[in-house]
């Protein structure tokens, strides 16, 4: 079982591109499938709530809960995409993984600190800070990982 994920570049040289990315939620043949998607949702939650993966606290948590999956529809999260193969052989581009604010590059990719909780307030960042978080971006997709600009991790 699975999320057959659409996502959309949002900025630079490659936006408006699709790409098509299968995120596992249960496999009869044991728990990687579930542990790999479950750990893909959970970045992009992070990358686009701000959220460092090391925070425990209960305000991260709760900003890392859902609904259901429809919470995860029109999420602007910055993303590592790799070439993978589709079903016939040909190359395709896949996200591999959600950068999140324990990356060195998340800053400069996303213009803002990670969120600080405090207490039942609710994440704490400046008005800047959620502009930034409202119109995050998506890395070029790997077809061309020698574009200028690009950042080391997204190589």
């Amino acid at each position: 079982m699975y999320l057959n994920g659409e996502f959309t570049v949002t900025e630079g040289q490659y936006a408006r591109r699709k790409i098509f990315t299968l995120i596992g939620l249960y496999s009869p043949k044991g728990p990687d499938w579930t542990n790999m998607g479950r750990s893909l949702v959970r970045g992009m939650l992070n990358s686009a709530r701000g959220i460092s993966d090391k925070d425990m606290s209960a305000e991260a948590q709760a900003a890392r809960r859902i609904s259901g999956f429809a919470d995860l529809d029109g999420i602007e999260f910055i993303a590592r995409i790799d070439i993978g193969t589709d079903a016939s052989g040909d190359d395709k581009n896949e996200i591999r993984s959600a950068v999140t604010p324990d990356h060195r590059d998340y800053t400069q990719v996303m213009g803002t600190a990670p969120l600080q909780f405090s207490g039942n307030a609710g994440p704490v960042a400046s008005p800047q800070q959620n502009a930034a978080a409202q119109t995050s971006s998506s890395n070029p997709p790997a077809a061309n990982p020698g574009a200028p600009g690009r950042p080391s991790w997204a190589q």
